[in-house]
């Protein structure tokens, strides 16, 4: 895949990332990375620029991570700088998975992460 192509997947997902509800994707400085956000806790990281070895970081159940792993050894590999049982990394030039297919595994970070809120929380970003 090329980088143009790549570089519309990375602003896609983006755009995507902050339609989801309570959720903030931005550039975060100190890791140098674009940081999905759900009031101040981490449901994705994604690479910036694109380039051959662009990732997105996601959680998932550790029982599906190693599914994955299992199913798309090519493309999703244990999580980048990340706790390995619970975070897969998705190779951005790889499209062995559609958008849509990435798409729906950053709707589940987010899911993962929002129950982990307090009800408060929750309510809060559900008002």
């Amino acid at each position: 895949m090329e980088n143009q192509a790549i570089q519309q997947r990375i602003e896609r997902f983006k755009k995507f990332g902050n339609s989801l509800t309570g959720a903030k994707v931005y550039f975060r400085e100190d890791w140098e990375t674009n940081y999905f956000d759900l009031m101040g806790k981490q449901f994705g990281m994604m690479s910036p620029e694109a380039t051959p070895e662009a990732l997105i970081t996601l959680k998932n159940d550790p029982q599906k991570n190693e599914e994955l792993r299992e199913m798309y050894p090519q493309t999703i590999i244990p999580g980048y700088y990340a706790n390995k049982k619970h975070w897969n990394s998705i190779k951005l030039a790889s499209d062995e998975l559609s958008d849509e297919e990435i798409e729906a595994m950053i709707r589940v970070s987010h899911e993962l992460v929002f129950k982990k809120l307090t009800k408060a929380q929750q309510a809060e970003l559900l008002d």
